[in-house]
Order: structure tokens, then C-alpha cells, then sequence
């Protein structure tokens, strides 16, 4: 194992903040895996640590077949971030930034870079934009914050990889998972692997996230060079782990242990791995997700579970206001899989307290909810 620790720029005076990437193993193909970027969502945490453990245990034994890439703390920056006790890991607190929003753009300079050298063979052309998107990423001017410094340190790690992790989790949820439409054949085994509950899949869901920001450039590209063999050669997604407090040690044990299997199945490691005990699930379109509000401020009862498939019409919440008696039952308006729901109980003006993936497009444009 070799760790990298990058000092990020701009720290405080006094003080100085590291990004540590953990490298296992060696080789042609590579899988880079990320936990935290949203520095209060821990389960991704917990099971990076249990990946680490298991990694260690390949490497000596021989069984890595190419390079993994770990970070379990992908942003130390918000991982300080507590507000009276509270830990407040999602914003970055000087700009009000979302940490997993607006990571740089690839296509567009790299496209300008390799106009005329793409050819007919995939190999070559995989290696030409891999090697044009590092030498973008180390050609840009001086990172202007910290944020702007760690964005790019953690995709200058992924972008040269085959297969890119990313763990998350939401409020309290059932897992679920991101992916583009074209790469949902090869996640279904991950998904089955992690008895994954639902897979939303949108080629561009908008603010540039970490994941997308691996994958979409090579769709763009192979379809700005349409006479060129480009193949969407970064797979990548963002995995949420369930909920914030799903940190117990049997479920990172169980998911650390799907995404080896995974790799495994994906010519990374060797070896013997158990087949999924669940079936795949079902890939929906992110435009038919149906966020539900409160129509008033209250206490909030929530009727269904995570994981559960409702229908439309079915009472998913009431929200009661103890001074006016005003009491409303919120119904779903698509039939699919609830997969998160908010873990605060009480309704406020503007947030989301549900959320419904179904099989019906709903929405457009921008599809991520701050």
C-alpha cells in the first residue's frame, strides 16, 4: 500500500489540512473509490475503512489485478465544520458552496486539445484523453481556495480510472444509486451485490457532481468526435449508502464486501466471490424522482419506511400544526420505490421531507436538490 497525502492550498495560518489517498495494488486497469465528499454523510466512511482492512489483506496475498484507489476522507475541509454540535459537512462555510457541485468541466479543453488525433482504435483513444484530461486538470492557474484545490486533487485521481465509487448517503434512506443510463447494464450487478433499492439514471442531472463529472465527459466526447471509436471508458457512480446513522459495522462489513465482489467481476481482483443475494433493481429515469413538501409549518408523522413501494395517491406523511390544529396528509402523485425520506421531524418552507423515484418522467432541466 502507498499513501499520498496532498496538502490543500490556502489554509488557515497555523494550520494546514491533507487529502490521503490510499493506493493498492498495480497494473493497466484501475478503480478509484471515494467516501464523505459530503463530510457528515459517514457511512461511505465506515465502509471505506473496511475496504482498506480487506484491500490490505489482497495486496499481500496477490490477488489484486490492478490499481485501487481509496479515500475514505474525501473532504477533511467539511469534516471540521460543526455548528454548536452540530455537524454541518454538506456547504462549504466561506462560500456556501455545495462540496459535490461544479467540479471542472473536461470535455470541452480536452476536445480542443486532441481535435484531429482520435482515430479507430479505442485503446489508443482511451489513453490520449486520459493522458489530455491530467494534463488539463495540471495546466490550470493556481486553485483560488481550498475547495476549488481539494475539487481537483480528488478528480485528477479519478479521471484516469475504469471504475469510479463514489459513497454517499441521504437523510434517511434506503440505498440507492446515480449512474447514466448507458453505463445501468454493468451497475446492475453492483446493485444486486449492495441489495441496492433503486437506480436513478440521467445523463446530466446538472451542477457538474463529482461523478458525472468522471463519466459524462467521454459521452460528450464520443459524441462531438462521432467518426472516432470513443468508448464511455470512466464508469461511474454515486452509491448511497442509506441513511446518516446507518454506520453500524455489519452493514459497511456487507458493502465493502459487494463492491470487491464487484471489482472482482470487473477483472480487478481474483479469486473465488459469492454471487448477489439480491436481485438487481430497477433503473428509473432521475426526471421521474417526485420531491413532496409540507404545505405548512408542523410535526411531521411519517406513514411509510424507506424502501417501500407506494403508489400514486398512498399517504405518505402528515404534518400536524398543534396551535391551529391544522392537520394534512401528503400523498404520493407517482407510483415507485420511496427511497428517502428527511430525518428531521419537523416541517419547514422549502425542504424536501420525500422522496419518490418513479417510472415517469416529471421533471426537467436541473434534477439535483441542493
Amino acid at each position: 500500500m502507498q499513501r499520498i497525502d496532498h496538502p490543500l492550498p490556502w489554509s488557515t495560518l497555523g494550520s494546514e489540512r491533507h487529502l490521503s489517498v490510499f493506493r493498492f495494488g498495480s497494473g493497466e486497469r484501475k478503480a478509484y473509490i471515494q467516501a464523505s465528499l459530503h463530510a457528515d454523510e459517514l457511512p461511505g466512511m465506515r465502509t471505506a475503512w473496511e475496504l482498506k482492512k480487506r484491500l490490505l489483506a489482497l495486496e499481500a496475498a496477490g490477488a489484486l489485478k490492478g490499481v485501487i484507489e481509496l479515500v475514505p476522507v474525501a473532504n477533511p475541509i467539511g469534516l471540521g465544520q460543526l455548528l454548536q454540535g452540530a455537524h454541518q459537512g454538506r456547504f462549504e462555510f466561506g462560500s456556501g458552496k455545495n462540496f459535490n457541485r461544479d467540479f471542472h468541466e473536461l470535455s470541452e479543453p480536452v476536445a480542443e486539445a486532441l481535435a484531429g488525433q482520435l482515430g479507430d482504435d479505442p485503446h489508443a483513444n482511451i489513453r490520449l484523453v486520459r493522458q489530455a484530461m491530467g494534463d488539463v486538470l495540471a495546466a490550470l492557474p493556481p486553485a483560488s481556495s481550498q475547495l476549488q484545490g481539494l475539487q481537483r486533487l480528488l478528480l485528477s485521481h479519478a479521471c484516469d480510472a475504469d471504475v469510479v465509487l463514489d459513497l454517499h448517503c441521504d437523510a434517511d434512506a434506503a440505498l440507492h444509486m446515480y449512474a447514466l443510463p448507458q453505463h445501468w447494464p454493468q451497475w446492475r450487478s453492483l446493485a444486486a451485490h449492495l441489495n441496492v433499492r433503486v437506480g436513478l439514471l440521467a445523463e446530466d442531472s446538472g451542477g457538474s457532481s463529482f461523478d458525472e463529472a468522471c463519466s459524462l465527459p467521454w459521452l460528450r466526447l464520443s459524441r462531438q468526435f462521432p467518426d472516432a471509436q470513443i468508448p464511455l471508458a470512466c464508469l461511474a457512480t454515486t452509491v448511497e449508502l442509506g441513511g446518516q446513522a446507518d454506520t453500524g459495522r455489519d452493514d459497511a462489513e456487507r458493502h465493502a464486501e459487494g463492491i470487491l465482489a464487484f471489482l472482482a467481476e470487473q477483472g480487478l481482483i481474483s479469486g473465488d466471490w459469492p454471487a448477489a443475494a439480491s436481485e438487481p433493481c430497477e433503473g428509473m429515469p432521475f426526471e421521474g424522482t417526485e420531491l413532496l413538501f409540507a404545505p405548512h409549518p408542523g410535526v411531521v408523522s411519517f406513514l411509510r419506511a424507506p424502501g417501500d413501494w407506494v403508489e400514486a395517491g398512498e399517504p405518505l406523511f402528515e404534518v400536524i400544526d398543534p396551535l391551529g390544529d391544522q392537520h394534512t396528509v401528503v400523498c404520493a402523485g407517482t407510483a415507485g420505490v420511496l427511497f428517502a425520506i428527511e430525518r428531521l421531524r419537523y416541517a419547514q418552507p422549502g425542504f424536501w421531507l420525500a422522496k419518490v423515484a418513479g417510472r415517469q418522467p416529471l421533471r426537467r432541466g436541473r434534477l439535483l436538490n441542493d
